[in-house]
């Protein structure tokens, strides 16, 4: 399954949905970025039940001092109707305050913490930060998306029971490779971040495969195995079926 896709994003959504159906892909998680990105995330999932699940997520991209406590408000009054909170983290590479992430982030977690939602965290150039914040809030269960920071933090990450997510950028990214090939199978994810582009190509939910075909080679281990292992790593860590939804088209 894909563990996480900007569906809401996509002019071709309805092809791209029945693209990944044939190509076997069995669940999409779909994340949201703000207020206007989270409505469209609940109603892509409203319209396509039992394949479509949706976080509601404030990324540190959108974040503006003016418009902080609407996005808040809005995930805390509907928060019950997505499986995890995501995407939502830190990003230091952007000209937001890192005082201003922070808050924003911190209330997240509680949102979290108070729901029992999983979260689906941005880090980028963060990491460190991102995982203190999380540890120190006590969160139970979190997936660092894409990670491709150092193996010392990525050993802490995993003894604290957390996961990381596997993308195609395994094809040409040397740290999202050393990462992935150090993590137990048990705890990687596998995802688009659709509709970013890999080397020139926008990604869609049915490029997972690629995720799936790399994290096989990394590992030495069978397709079959990776994409039943992951699938069954997405069902236990956002609370959903996916792996009975699954054919076997690996």
């Amino acid at each position: 399954m894909d563990g996480h896709a900007h569906l809401e994003e996509l002019e071709d959504l309805p092809r791209s949905l029945q693209e990944a159906k044939e190509a076997g892909v069995c669940g999409i998680l779909a994340v949201g970025m703000d207020v206007e990105s989270n409505k469209k995330v609940l109603q892509i999932a409203q319209a396509n039940p039992q394949y479509v699940y949706p976080a509601m997520g404030y990324h540190p991209w959108q974040i503006k001092e003016e418009e902080v406590e609407a996005n808040l408000s809005f995930i805390r009054g509907h928060v019950e109707e997505c499986v995890a909170l995501g995407e939502i983290g830190l990003d230091y590479k952007i000209k937001a305050k890192k005082e201003l992430q922070w808050r924003v982030f911190e209330e997240l977690l509680n949102v979290g913490v108070e729901s029992n939602r999983p979260m689906i965290l941005h880090c980028r150039y963060s990491h460190q930060r991102t995982f203190e914040m999380v540890k120190e809030r006590k969160i139970e269960k979190a997936v660092f998306h894409w990670y491709s920071s150092s193996l010392v933090l990525l050993d802490e990450i995993l003894s604290r029971g957390y996961s990381i997510s596997a993308t195609p950028a395994l094809v040409y990214s040397p740290p999202h490779r050393e990462a992935i090939k150090r993590a137990p199978i048990e705890r990687i994810l596998l995802e688009t971040d659709t509709p970013v582009s890999y080397q020139g190509r926008e990604a869609r939910p049915k490029d997972v495969l690629v995720s799936l075909g790399e994290v096989a080679r990394l590992k030495n281990l069978s397709r079959s195995l990776v994409a039943e292992q992951t699938t069954a790593n997405a069902s236990r860590f956002f609370g959903v079926p996916f792996i009975t939804n699954c054919r076997e088209r690996f």
